[in-house]
């Protein structure tokens, strides 16, 4: 058996109904995360970067790398060009960042000698950091071969790079264009397979909605199966937010067009969710040190934000649950 994938969320950035941060949810999420899973990424595609002011960025950043550390966070500086990457990247270190990724330049196509002096720029400018390229063609209009990406890296002394969208289909191609490098899919629909690829794992959008799954999932292959429920529901930032909604952790509002479910497939994420509590006995050790149970950690939330979209008697057996964890250790059938 391949070795466990490791398992960062892409976390989203949550919004107040106004459209701004809402600030208690993201350091919430960002507790739950640093409780269950190996890190997170911030600020990234699944965070809707192109929306955010730079100081919202590093806002994000700075509760992310209080709440998880400075080794289980990579802050997102990505940006069109390489001079707002720089700074970016800059700023990111001054808040204590030491794991730090950049998209490939996007809008205006890059020349293969362009994407390589990019990263070279963000190199000078985080000269003590841990830099991932971040490949996805569909968003940036640059295809980034595998042999492309081992001259960058070699220029820019990458440490990694996570592969998405279409590019993500040839994980073993990259991992075997350069050895070395900690190479991660953001295709997060069966992590196992990552590894197989001779990746490392995966930066999940949807880890951030349903942590318990893959965490339990590192920990036990079978999993899978219960992951393929949750995969069929799509990966949509609107979903990810209608699942984190579900949980009483927070509204469905964003500030880019993320493909919200329909009714009836809202009553399925919200199925999910309600099953979650099923895995938390499978958890690896980690989940017992953030603050609690996944079920415990739900209940407080939202007794404190006030009641979410769950049925009352989802949050009661959410409920029941989190005092079954509490007492004599019972795990559910």
């Amino acid at each position: 058996m391949s070795r466990p994938p490791v398992v960062l969320a892409a976390v989203p950035t949550l919004f107040d109904p106004d459209g701004e941060l809402d600030r208690d949810a993201n350091r919430a999420l960002y507790k739950l995360i640093s409780g269950l899973l190996d890190g997170m990424l911030v600020a990234g595609t699944t965070g809707e970067f192109p929306a955010l002011e730079d100081d919202e960025r590093l806002w994000l950043a700075e509760q992310a790398l209080a709440e998880a550390g400075p080794d289980r966070v990579i802050v997102h500086v990505g940006a069109p060009d390489a001079r707002h990457t720089a700074r970016l990247a800059r700023a990111a270190v001054a808040l204590g960042a030491r794991r730090i990724a950049a998209i490939t330049p996007y809008y205006l196509p890059a020349r293969p000698d362009e994407l390589v002096t990019h990263y070279r720029s963000v190199r000078e400018a985080a000269p003590g950091a841990e830099i991932y390229a971040y490949i996805f063609p569909e968003r940036t209009g640059l295809t980034v071969s595998p042999a492309l990406l081992a001259e960058a890296a070699q220029a820019a002394t990458l440490a990694g790079a996570k592969i998405s969208g279409s590019a993500s289909a040839d994980l073993a191609g990259y991992a075997a264009a350069a050895p070395g490098l900690r190479i991660f899919s953001g295709n997060d629909a069966d992590p196992w397979a990552t590894t197989r690829a001779g990746g490392e794992g995966v930066i999940s959008g949807r880890s951030s909605a349903y942590p318990e799954l893959y965490a339990a999932l590192a920990k036990d292959p079978a999993v899978q199966e219960r992951l393929d429920r949750v995969v069929a529901l799509g990966a949509s930032v609107g979903r990810i937010k209608h699942a984190l909604r579900a949980r009483g952790l927070a509204g469905t509002g964003a500030r880019m067009t993320v493909d919200p479910p329909d009714a009836q497939l809202a009553a399925a994420i919200e199925a999910e969710v309600a099953a979650l509590s099923t895995v938390t006995c499978s958890l690896p050790a980690r989940a017992s040190t953030g603050g609690g149970s996944s079920a415990s950690f739900f209940v407080e939330v939202r007794r404190k934000r006030g009641a979410g979209p769950l049925h009352k008697a989802r949050q009661a057996e959410a409920e029941r649950q989190a005092r079954r964890e509490r007492g004599a250790g019972l795990c559910p059938t």
